[in-house]
């Protein structure tokens, strides 16, 4: 077992294995199977042209594990891996499956201080990239980091202080040459590690989180049976694959396993997307809430769309009014996905009534998933009652990687992961998403959930997307502040002009508008507040003030980043 991870209890494994949840199975398997069921069918193509067969991937896989080899990555090494959405990404994974290394999976948004981290706390050997993405230079800030870290642990007195860096991994994953030896056959546990996914660091630096083929390939199939995937299914990835939900949900891996086709997009805007979607006669896709809204308003000057079959939305909360915008947009079936890289996932069912598929975030995906709702001191709380979701199960992790002092906090004592969200289950067993519980904004002693308030303000017509976060307060503790983006005249979510500040005569309210948005900041937050109270927001979950903007700022992975609004508001307080 890989140093610094927390093994499933003896008992918990061995039920898994009798259950057949666990069935020893590793991703090199995994790919093998796909290649001889599916040899000549197309595995994976992107939307610059290129595609590799499942023949082809294997091939590719073989070669790029020879080179790596040959640079001196073996079993148990820990490798970064920072790629887009590119077609070598998927051999270059498989490739370090295939050796026993272990790939850590960072975004492409991750930065210096980030790939440092990783390199620094997994002690990694490697950085795999491209030269540049966009306009970030991704390899020279990997070989910058690698400089780095190689300085300090030289001055540490360590022999093998060097790290190889990776820029181009279309060489990598070229045909081989003549003569290019093959990469040794490894022995690998099933059980142990086989890569390392990242948390989403809304504080300080994103945790490393273990899985195991065992316990994620189980992820694969059973997702594959929920989701209707087969062999004739068609991903788009159109958010980043190194994310969980990309990955496994059931995303490309679960794709591959099938013996389906991947469709990688190296951007998800809508007429990339959608141009695709015909191009490609895509079946099933995933969008965070902000990507799907803003689809939704861009479907009519698509192309067709006829072989969509699925749209998952997942990755954050997914409010009831914005479910019924994207079911109304597209002619396909919503199914939401509420889940976390550490382990838990639950689906809506694909042939579910449509109140349950919009008003809930679905089911456990497992039969053995064991779920508790609580209190703040881990008392259980009765049925329908919202409170703390606390979990384990076949694919939920016992611990984060070489992080003692998080596990303490993260886990139960007998092993339930604390997962920060406040969750009710109705009579159904479906699980209704409140919030997260440090998204609960304290207001005089009143707590507030931000997502019914962003739900209330999104059945606005002029709303195009919203999001509350609390501020400061030296009298109530904190107070709302509402950020909202607004339909622009043709529909599509953004409001145009410059954002300037504004202020309430004689009340409270503090407003940020656009002169084309509501030319009165006073009129909009006076309209804003009688409509919420219109449609029955409770008097102390009514914004303090409002603040128009142009554009969310998003997470990595799209979806709308609190923390810069937060920031925002800091910055303000300061001035």
């Amino acid at each position: 077992m890989l140093d610094g991870v927390t093994p499933f209890p003896p008992e918990r494994a061995a039920t898994y294995r009798a259950a057949g949840y666990w069935t020893g199975a590793t991703f090199p398997d995994l790919l093998q199977h796909s290649i001889r069921q599916r040899g000549d069918a197309l595995a994976v193509a992107d939307d610059r042209g290129h595609e590799l067969t499942y023949h082809e991937l294997g091939a590719a896989v073989e070669a790029a594990a020879a080179r790596l080899h040959a640079l001196g990555i073996r079993d148990r090494d820990r490798v970064v891996v920072q790629f887009p959405n590119v077609i070598s990404y998927l051999p270059t994974v498989f490739a370090l499956f295939r050796l026993g290394a272990l790939p850590i999976f960072a975004l492409p948004g991750h930065r210096e201080r980030e790939l440092t981290h990783f390199v620094q706390h997994a002690d990694a050997v490697a950085i795999i990239t491209v030269r540049r993405h966009g306009r970030d230079r991704l390899g020279e800030t990997a070989a910058h980091v690698a400089e780095q870290v190689a300085a300090a642990r030289a001055e540490a007195g360590r022999a093998d202080a060097e790290l190889i860096v990776i820029t181009d991994p279309d060489a990598l994953v070229a045909p081989a040459e003549p003569g290019l030896a093959s990469a040794p056959a490894v022995s690998i546990d099933p059980e142990d590690t086989a890569f390392l996914q990242l948390s989403g660091g809304t504080t300080g630096v994103p945790k490393m989180i273990p899985r195991s083929s065992d316990a994620y390939i189980y992820t694969l199939r059973r997702s594959n049976e929920l989701c209707g995937v087969t062999e004739r299914s068609v991903y788009l990835a159109a958010l980043p694959v190194p994310h969980n939900f990309t990955m496994s949900s059931p995303g490309v891996l679960g794709v591959l396993l099938a013996g389906g086709t991947v469709v990688l997009a190296s951007a998800p805007a809508p007429d990339t997307c959608f141009d695709l979607i015909a191009r490609r006669h895509v079946t099933i896709t995933a969008l965070v809430p902000p990507l799907a809204l803003l689809w939704a308003d861009h479907v009519g000057s698509a192309a067709s769309l006829e072989s969509l079959e699925v749209l998952q939305i997942g990755g954050a909360k997914l409010t009831p009014t914005a479910a019924r915008r994207i079911v109304d947009a597209f002619d396909c079936t919503l199914q939401q996905v509420f889940g976390m890289a550490e382990g838990l996932v639950n689906y809506t069912a694909l042939d579910a009534p449509l109140d349950e598929i919009v008003e809930t975030q679905g089911r456990p995906m497992s039969p053995a998933d064991e779920l508790r709702i609580v209190d703040d001191s881990d008392q259980p709380l009765p049925q329908g009652t919202a409170g703390n979701l606390v979990t384990r199960g076949p694919y939920t992790i016992n611990g984060y990687y070489r992080a003692a002092e998080t596990n303490r906090s993260s886990f139960t004592h007998d092993g339930f992961y604390r997962t920060g969200d406040i969750v009710r289950i109705d009579d159904t067993g479906s699980l209704i998403v409140e919030g997260r519980s440090k998204d609960l904004i304290n207001r005089g002693g009143e707590k507030v959930v931000a997502a019914q308030v962003e739900d209330a303000l999104l059945q606005h017509p002029r709303v195009f997307d919203a999001v509350v976060v609390p501020k400061p307060d030296d009298r109530l503790g904190e107070t709302i502040a509402a950020f909202v983006q607004l339909r622009s005249a043709t529909g599509a979510g953004a409001a145009a002009g410059a954002v300037a500040d504004a202020a309430a005569a004689n009340d409270a309210d503090a407003v940020t508008a656009d002169a084309d948005a509501w030319n009165d900041p006073v009129a909009m937050s006076r309209e804003l507040r009688a409509f919420l109270r219109d449609v029955g927001l409770a008097s102390f979950c009514v914004p303090d003030e409002f603040h128009v903007i142009d554009e969310m700022p998003v997470t990595a992975v799209g979806k709308s980043s609190r923390r810069d609004l937060r920031n925002v508001l800091a910055a303000r307080l300061t001035d």
